[in-house]
């Protein structure tokens, strides 16, 4: 065979489980939007000339790159666009790591970090969060890590790591520190951060349209960086690696910036009722700033619940995985949704008494 052996021992990112979607299906295992884009996304797309589509796209988005950058007050040479921040990962490894360096990330996280890492022959030092799942950034300093990897909110657990610990990483460690702000629209905005970028040339912060602005099926993501990173960035990726189509999209739910926030308004407030009810039920519920809770039954088995729940076309997530195995990462749907979801769970709550 062709294939190299650290790629036939590659442990593979597992996603959730993704159900042939009909009227009967609720699908809360991915942290996907329950509500569709922005209805600019859809003008867009109504009025698409197919035509363009024999044309190579814009090969760096730097229509999509002004853009985002203007709003966060920056030059557009600190803008990196990807078919998703996923893919921006991915060249973020090719850039600064060479193989058998170590990256450090808290645990639990984001499993594509180690996966990605894996691929590339890094080594990942995963450093346990605290019995309360916060990070412990001193911790994975003292890793010697090349660089650190941080989703905040955190990818599992919707934690938040304060602004101002961030700050003080980037001060105390000279290593690349990427944050991933893929939920961080539905944390307070004075948490992210972006506006730290500019001052600290090894910081990396990375988006998603994935999430808040419902546009998974695009994949488009975007990091803010240093300019001489984004311009290595660019030396590295494919010669268009964003859609003609995928960039006008992006720009479209990028400009409705009130619809996003009443789409985030909406997804709070539920999480919010979600988490009281969850509570109710007998839950240890963390204190999600993401579009998601991961929940813990105290009486009953997490894997039970997610069997009852997956019997009735109800799909959350479960991880069989230490530290989570005992819980269940239920994103925030509808509030319809949420209310199914409810009726199950005290469903097997009476089944279980009886």
């Amino acid at each position: 065979m062709y294939i190299k052996q650290s790629i036939e021992q590659l442990a593979p990112y597992v996603p959730g489980i993704q159900p042939q979607m009909d009227g009967r299906v609720i699908k809360i295992n991915a942290n996907e939007n329950p509500y569709p884009p922005s209805p600019q996304v859809q003008e867009v797309l109504g009025g698409f000339d197919y035509a363009q589509l024999r044309y190579y796209p814009d090969a760096t988005s730097q229509s999509l790159r002004q853009l985002i950058a203007a709003h966060y007050q920056l030059s557009s040479d600190h803008l990196f666009c990807g078919n998703g921040s996923d893919e921006i990962i991915s060249y973020i490894f090719q850039v600064c790591f060479e193989e058998q360096d170590s990256i450090a990330t808290p645990y639990p996280t984001y499993t594509l970090y180690k996966t990605i890492a894996d691929i590339h022959r890094v080594h990942t030092e995963y450093v346990p969060t605290r019995d309360d799942f916060t990070i412990d950034i001193q911790a994975l300093v003292q890793t010697g890590a090349k660089g650190i990897f941080i989703a905040n909110p955190n990818a599992q657990t919707g934690l938040m790591l304060p602004l101002a610990e961030i700050e003080e990483l980037l001060q105390r460690y000279d290593g690349l520190v990427v944050i991933d702000e893929a939920y961080m629209d539905f944390a307070p905005a004075e948490a992210s951060a972006c506006e730290l970028v500019g001052r600290y040339p090894n910081l990396v912060v990375l988006r998603t349209f994935s999430k808040s602005y419902s546009l998974c099926g695009i994949r488009v993501g975007y990091s803010l960086a240093d300019p001489a990173l984004v311009h290595a960035l660019d030396k590295c990726r494919d010669s268009y690696n964003v859609s003609h189509l995928s960039q006008l999209l992006a720009e479209a739910a990028f400009k409705d910036q009130t619809y996003l926030q009443s789409t985030v308004k909406r997804i709070v407030a539920t999480r919010a009722r979600v988490t009281a009810a969850l509570t109710d039920l007998g839950f240890e519920v963390l204190p999600s700033e993401a579009n998601f809770v991961l929940c813990k039954p105290v009486h009953d088995s997490a894997i039970d619940i997610y069997e009852y729940l997956k019997g009735r076309q109800v799909y959350v997530r479960h991880f069989d995985a230490p530290r989570l195995s005992d819980k269940l990462r239920i994103t925030i749907g509808t509030d319809a949704e949420m209310d199914v979801l409810l009726k199950y769970l005290h469903e097997f709550a009476q089944v279980r008494s009886t």
